[in-house]
Parts: C-alpha cells; structure tokens; sequence
C-alpha cells in the first residue's frame, strides 16, 4: 500500500467486531480508489468470483431516486446470505452520492443512507463482508463520522498542487513507481514529467507504462528527450518550459513559447508573473544561499536540511510553506544548477528589469511582446557575462 504520499490509513478509534467486516475506501483521488478497492475485493473473495457466490453494485447514481434504490439493494443484500453457503463480500462501488452536491443532500438520498447506516449498526451476519469504495465525501455527514468509527479505513486524496511542496510528494510518488517499473530518471527527465503528468496517481501510471514500453527491457534509464516525446505538454508545462528556456538563456526557445501563448490570448502579466518573475527570484534566491551560506547543492535532502537548520532571522526571507512547516525549498533547489551560471550582481540587475518590466506591462502602452522579448534577452545577457 501507497503510504507515504497520497493515502491516509485511518487508524480506527475503539475498535469493533465490525472493523473487520467493514471496509471503506474513499479519496478524491479516483485511480487509486478504485484501484486498491479492487486490490482488497480480490483479496476478500480470494480471486474467486462465480457470479452467484459475491455481489458487486454499482453505485453510479444519476439523481437520488437513484441513490436510495442503490442504498436498499445494498442493505437487502447484506442480509441475504450467498445461495451455495459459506462466506459472501458486497461491494457497493463508485459510490458517487456521499458529497455535498444536489443529489447527496437530497432528503431521498439521506433516506437511502439511513437504512444502509440501520442496517449496519445492527451487525452484519457472520460471514458477511461489506465493501465501499466512494471518490467525494462528505465528512460533517452522521453517516461518515459512523464508518469513521466502525470501518477499516482508508482515505487517497489527490497531492494538493496548491500547497507549497506539493512537487516533493509528486516526486516521491513518480520515483516510487518508477523504481517498481525499473526506471530511473535524469534530474530534468523527472522535474519535467512532475510537471507534464501532473499529480493524480493514474495519470502518473499511465504516463510511466508508456515510458516503460517505448524503453523497452534493453534501455531503462528516462532521459529529458524520452518525456518531451512521451508525455502531453499541459498548459502547466508551457509555463514551466518557458521559465527553463530563460533560465538556461534559450533566448529563442523563451520567445517562440511567449508568442505562443501571446497568440493563444494569455495576458502578458500573467506570462510574466507566472513565467518569468519567479524564475528570477528562484535564481537570485539560489544563488545568494550558494555565496551566502554555502548550502550543500548535491541533493534536495541534504539542501533543504541546511536551509530548514538556519537561525529563525536567517531564513526569515526565505518563502516559507503555507502550512509554517519550514522553508518551500523545493523550488529554489531546482534553481540552483542555472544559477552557477550568474553572479549576484548580474541577477540583482536582473531583478530589478524583471520589476520594470512589470511595472511598465501595468502602467504604460507599450508592446507587450517587445517587453517580454526584451527583458528575456536581458536575463539571457546577465548569463552570458558569467
């Protein structure tokens, strides 16, 4: 089982005779719900599933009448013991009325949900085994706060992109698969597919079982060339190779992906702001720890352990995680090998073009593409003086 990024195991407070029998599995992320619900039906039913032995409902409600027929044939089947004897698992699958949306507040649903929920809080018959597995879920819900108490848990959401740090987990999640495939990225193999595939774990497999057969078993080793062919460039990778092209001072690279968004209607601030300004504050940041406190650069591990050890007033200009657990290091450490390519100096000039550049997109008439291409040639300019 996943457990170190993408899945909680709920330890169940109080344990009853029921947790043994009952098993919820629910997550926003969808591919690995359903791909560990499957994982335990097999283990439950041990492979074996005749047709008259097991039943599996599928819970795919169009509107609450829906729900609650779903819910009844659900409690109806718990109490029914299998035809030929011994033991019986009902799995209630893709359970998609359990959210705070129309159909999970419908008062059919709830009702439909209360004679599951009566029929559970009775004792399941011996040999009975229930199985749910459920994407969205409203947890301020009785019924929830019931299974949270009685059921064996487990709970895969998808990594949270919005937090700071969320590529670390991506990361851990693409190198942990990858391994079991026998892959091994480059550096920038894997800070690229991070941002191609994306972070729900199904896209991540699908990504790497192509990987894995254009390799093929002679070549395992994933260069950068080998996802740039592989894996969709997304709107979130465009962004992320322009900001690579201006850091490795590809002046044509940078302006061939600027105009292409330019033409695609994207704003130019938010091209510059999403692009280019963290680009530059990444790099001046890298850079300054590197003459400054002279951080360990080898690894990520032994990089962010250096920065997250500093005195409180040292690292209090540093962009801090949202959560106040310590310093966002991961974007700066990706900075680090570009930023050899600077001098202070030339990145403190650079910053303050960067600034210029955005105040004019704001304040003044001027093109905007002659902005961009410019101040991309400026920072291009400040590396080559290196």
């Amino acid at each position: 089982m996943d457990s170190s990024y993408t899945v909680r195991v709920a330890a169940t407070k109080n344990p009853t005779p029921m947790t043994a029998n009952l098993h919820v599995i629910v997550g926003t992320d969808d591919g690995q719900v359903r791909e560990q619900a499957l994982k335990l039906y097999n283990k439950l039913t041990a492979g074996n599933d005749d047709g008259f032995t097991h039943e599996t409902i599928d819970a795919g409600a169009e509107n609450s009448e829906a729900a609650y027929q779903l819910c009844s044939a659900a409690a109806q089947s718990l109490m029914t013991m299998p035809m030929f004897g011994g033991d019986k698992v009902v799995w209630l699958r893709n359970v998609n009325f359990f959210g705070d949306d129309v159909t999970g507040r419908a008062q059919r649903t709830e009702a439909g949900v209360e004679i599951l929920r009566s029929t559970l809080e009775k004792g399941l018959p011996e040999g009975i085994r229930f199985l749910i597995s459920a994407d969205k879920v409203d947890k301020r819900r009785a019924f929830w706060k019931w299974l949270s108490k009685n059921a064996s848990l487990q709970v895969y959401d998808k990594i949270d992109v919005s937090r700071d740090g969320w590529q670390d987990e991506v990361g851990a999640l693409v190198e942990k698969r990858a391994t079991a495939l026998g892959l091994d990225f480059t550096h920038d193999a894997l800070e690229l597919f991070i941002v191609l595939a994306g972070e729900q774990t199904k896209q991540i497999a699908n990504e790497l079982e192509k990987l894995d057969l254009f390799l093929g078993k002679e070549r395992r080793e994933v260069t950068e060339q080998d996802v740039r062919t592989l894996v969709p460039l997304s709107k979130a990778a465009v962004v992320f190779e322009t900001g690579k092209a201006i850091q490795m001072g590809n002046v044509a690279r940078a302006i061939q992906l600027v105009d292409e968004q330019l033409q695609a209607e994207e704003s130019a601030i938010g091209i510059m702001r999403a692009s280019i300004i963290n680009v530059v504050r990444n790099l001046y940041m890298a850079r300054l720890i590197m003459d400054k406190f002279k951080a360990p650069t080898g690894n990520y591990s032994s990089f962010a352990g250096a920065l997250n050890k500093l005195p409180a007033a040292e690292r209090a200009w540093l962009p801090q995680k949202k959560d106040g657990s310590g310093v966002n290091v991961y974007p700066i450490f990706l900075a680090v090998q570009n930023a050899r390519n600077f001098d202070l100096a030339g990145l403190q000039h650079v910053m303050e073009e960067t600034q210029k550049a955005d105040q004019a997109l704001v304040t003044t008439g001027l093109d905007h593409r002659l902005l961009l291409h410019r101040l991309i040639a400026e920072i291009a300019a400040a590396r080559r003086k290196r």
